[in-house]
């Protein structure tokens, strides 16, 4: 029994260790896939397989790791007019959409694990997209208003929902309902 135990431990770090490295490289590569001034994030999806294989804290640690990537690479706007509410949002809005996602699997997996993972996929784009947006309005919101104005909308909020994260969250939601599911499962095939 207790091999067996270090087996599933050393699976799930080196599972981890995989996705971290995923993490990073589709953060980086992802950057180039712009809408508006901001990059469309396929980085999601490693974090949900990883809370599925690995547990909500490893969900945890793939978006925070997700979360230092886009300060490296997709923050210099915010950062610029707040870095303190800019690391806050970005780490907090990371983190937490790994583990939340990671929850959300644990409470509906002993009923079915593909549903699981699909209410996984979609409740990290949700959670993600929610502390950004809650992050914009209480550090940036001179800043959005500005780039509102410019760009002609009616107020902040219609660009902060239009603007910034409309095409971007729907995009993450179909591509992290649609490739998560199918790649943990056959993830789990292959342990077998």
């Amino acid at each position: 029994m207790e091999k067996t135990k270090k087996t599933f431990d050393t699976r799930s770090l080196v599972t981890c260790a995989i996705l971290t490295a995923l993490v990073f490289v589709l953060q980086f590569m992802g950057s180039f896939i712009r809408v508006g001034v901001f990059s469309i994030s396929l980085v999601l999806v490693p974090i949900v397989i990883g809370s599925a294989l690995c547990g909500k804290w490893a969900g945890g640690w793939l978006g925070l790791v997700f979360g230092i990537a886009v300060l490296l690479t997709d923050s210099a706007a915010f950062m610029a007019v707040n870095p303190v509410g800019t690391v806050a949002t970005v780490l907090v809005k990371g983190a937490l959409a790994g583990f939340i996602s990671g929850l959300v699997y644990d409470l509906i997996a002993q009923r079915n694990r593909t549903v699981a993972v699909a209410c996984a996929a979609l409740a990290c784009p949700i959670v993600n997209t929610g502390i950004f947006l809650i992050g914009c309005k209480l550090f940036f919101m001179g800043l959005i208003t500005g780039w509102a104005e410019q760009l002609g909308f009616a107020n902040a909020a219609s660009y902060m929902i239009y603007g910034l994260v409309g095409v971007n969250f729907l995009v993450e939601v179909l591509v992290n309902i649609v490739l998560c599911p199918i790649i943990v499962r056959l993830i789990n095939i292959r342990k077998k």
